[in-house]
């Protein structure tokens, strides 16, 4: 009896670092600047909970990430859109299948500089002042001042979102400063008394203000935050996605798995998102 509680606890003690070793994950996680705080942070506790995990985490955009995928430069596209058809037929014709997991979900804010005394925006005015149609703040209740709109570029997913959901697919208007990182849109309004913007939430700070948006022609305006965005109260709000080949699964499964569970998604709302549940 005694030689085999012996020998039990030899398995046992070498079952150990081989499941340790199994938790390890080395890769490469790109895209979406939206999901890049989170990434970050998620790749941080991860790496200090099992350590020789080596988990680098870049922006850039959604785009960007996506093309990363496609050509096999990294492991991980993290994206605030889905991906396109034409994305995934690339991807398909290559012999090869991707897996899609939502990580959190995200409020998209309205912001303008914390001078600005207007306050609130419906739907249908915030598409006249991306689209150009409106071109002064007096014309939405405020002060006799030049709109200066800012945007992120072509290849984000949140410039892709917002023009869908917020602007009815209606293009931006010439004037728009394409902006090539959510932070240039944060400190640019914050330096500029006239401009707008739009950012994630995680990305909203004291030095700018967020708009409460009305999605019923002004009856109600509902204020960006967690608690809305997860009731669904807040009209802009859209799932952040990770995709990865599924032939890559065995090797990132221990590090998704993290990210989806309640450890993982109490990481979400520390960090200003929106957890899954």
């Amino acid at each position: 009896m005694k030689k085999n509680l012996i020998a039990l606890g030899l398995v046992i003690s070498m079952m150990i670092p081989s499941v340790m070793n199994a938790q390890k994950v080395n890769c490469k996680v790109k895209g979406s600047d939206t999901c890049l705080p989170l990434s970050q942070k998620f790749a941080e506790v991860y790496g200090n909970k099992h350590p020789g995990s080596g988990i680098s985490v870049i922006g850039g955009g959604s785009g960007v990430g996506l093309s990363a995928l496609i050509s096999g430069t990294t492991d991980i596209a993290q994206s605030s859109r889905k991906m396109k058809i034409s994305e995934k037929m690339k991807i398909t014709d290559a012999g090869k299948s991707v897996k899609e997991v939502i990580i959190a979900y995200d409020a998209l804010a309205v912001i303008v500089n914390p001078s600005n005394p207007v306050s609130k925006m419906t739907r249908e005015q915030l598409e006249g002042v991306f689209t150009g149609k409106i071109t002064n703040w007096n014309q939405v209740g405020g002060p006799n001042m030049k709109i200066i709109v800012y945007s992120r570029e072509t290849s984000s997913g949140t410039y892709e979102f917002f023009k869908e959901h917020v602007m009815n697919k209606k293009n931006f208007a010439n004037s728009a400063l394409l902006m090539p990182a959510t932070g240039a849109i944060v400190q640019s309004v914050s330096q500029t008394k006239g401009a707008i913007g739009y950012v994630g939430l995680a990305y909203v700070e004291k030095d700018v203000k967020a708009l409460n948006v009305s999605y019923d022609k002004g009856k109600t305006y509902v204020t960006p935050n967690v608690a809305n965005a997860k009731s669904r109260k807040y009209p802009i709000t859209r799932p952040l996605y990770y995709y990865y080949l599924t032939s890559a699964s065995a090797k990132l499964n221990p590090f998704v798995s993290f990210i989806i569970s309640s450890e993982g998604q109490k990481i979400v709302l520390a960090e200003g998102y929106v957890p899954l549940s």
